[in-house]
């Protein structure tokens, strides 16, 4: 993931450095002039959580007796995501904009539950696996700062919060979320001026403020078998998204 995330960063670098030197005819000469426009987004991300575990945890048994398990929680791959929205940009001065952006954020996280305690008939530990779909409705508040245009680019860099409500989870998952969670986000991309329409592919990373585990979804359970997988992360849980967005205003 981490070469991944380099080439896409090589690539930003690659678009904005390239254009030639020599100056020619702008398209949409007065197109950031206007104090206020709309526009529609799509794109892909790529969502992480961080898991804490409590480590060797007492679970009681069916025979009411108590005995030590060790159970950890991994969030073991990312899967691609995929975005769709609208947004409202006010034009805040020469360099500086307001942007708002609804957006619909479709997605998935792959947990991993390894039972260190008990194992298989060939030695291995018992791995159990949940598949948390996510659908996340999103209202992104960011402040751009642009460079000044040179021909039919322009890059800009950002820095805002993103409130998000999550409308799924499942009350048999053995990790549910909170419904609302809260981002920083930073970000960087470049202005494509075409004839008809201006293109803006941005690169924006997403981290957590909020710990977002719902504790309480413990006591929801209704396969006690479930529970020493839920318990083996107690503390926190903190998400984060790398999107790469394309919007066309």
């Amino acid at each position: 993931m981490k070469r991944n995330t380099l080439t896409i960063l090589l690539l930003f670098v690659l678009l904005i450095s390239t254009s030639a030197q020599e100056r020619v005819v702008e398209n949409r000469p007065y197109c950031d002039l206007r104090p206020f426009h709309f526009g529609v987004l799509i794109g892909t991300h790529f969502q992480d959580i961080e898991l804490q575990n409590i480590g060797p945890q007492m679970v009681e048994m069916e025979d009411g007796t108590q005995t030590e398990k060790l159970i950890t929680c991994e969030h073991d791959r990312w899967d691609a995501g995929f975005t769709v929205g609208v947004l409202g940009e006010a034009r805040l001065g020469s360099y500086f904009a307001f942007r708002a952006a609804p957006a619909m954020y479709f997605g998935n996280k792959h947990l991993t539950f390894i039972n260190h305690t008990d194992m298989l008939e060939d030695g291995r530990p018992i791995k159990m696996d949940q598949d948390m779909k996510m659908i996340y409705f999103s209202t992104a508040a960011s402040v751009i700062y642009s460079a000044q245009r040179f021909n039919n680019h322009r890059p800009y860099i950002l820095a805002g919060i993103n409130p998000m409500l999550n409308l799924s989870g499942k009350d048999n998952d053995y990790i549910k979320l909170k419904p609302f969670d809260c981002y920083l986000e930073v970000g960087m991309g470049c202005d494509f001026y075409l004839p008809f329409f201006k293109l803006r592919p941005e690169l924006k990373f997403s981290y957590s403020l909020v710990n977002t585990l719902d504790k309480n979804h413990v006591n929801e359970l209704k396969d006690r078998n479930m529970v020493m997988y839920t318990n083996s992360v107690v503390n926190k849980t903190r998400t984060k998204m790398i999107s790469l967005t394309f919007y066309f205003e």
